[in-house]
């Protein structure tokens, strides 16, 4: 399991609008492309430098192909990056202010101190 490689994916994913529309209708897919051509890259490094060994487990793959986003907050993702992701797909599904970030804490309510570990 791999925090950071969860949080990479939701913070890249979240700053390109293009990005967001097709994760939100083709999540399984988009998560799919994503892992084989970002996964391994390596930040602030130059074209053509990549890893080999980041990769989403199982678990990881399925949560973000279902935007399971309590499933993401259990596995540790950061919640900043997962509700600012949420927001930008599904805020437009509810009608009153704030609808869907009252669903995200409603989901997430289950949850009680000490809330799992966000350090990558």
């Amino acid at each position: 399991m791999s925090k950071y490689l969860l949080d990479k994916f939701l913070f890249t994913v979240d700053r390109d609008p293009e990005l967001v529309e097709r994760y939100r209708s083709e999540p399984r897919a988009t998560v799919e492309w994503w892992e084989a051509e970002y996964a391994g890259r390596i930040l602030g490094c130059h074209a053509g430098e990549a890893s080999t060994w980041q990769r989403f487990d199982d678990v990881e793959r399925e949560a973000l192909a279902a935007h399971d986003y309590p499933k993401l907050f259990e596995l540790g993702a950061h919640p900043f990056l997962t509700l600012t992701l949420f927001i930008a797909m599904f805020e437009r599904d509810h009608a009153e202010p704030l609808g869907f970030q009252r669903e995200y804490a409603r989901r997430l309510a289950h949850h009680t101190l000490p809330y799992p570990d966000i350090a990558t």
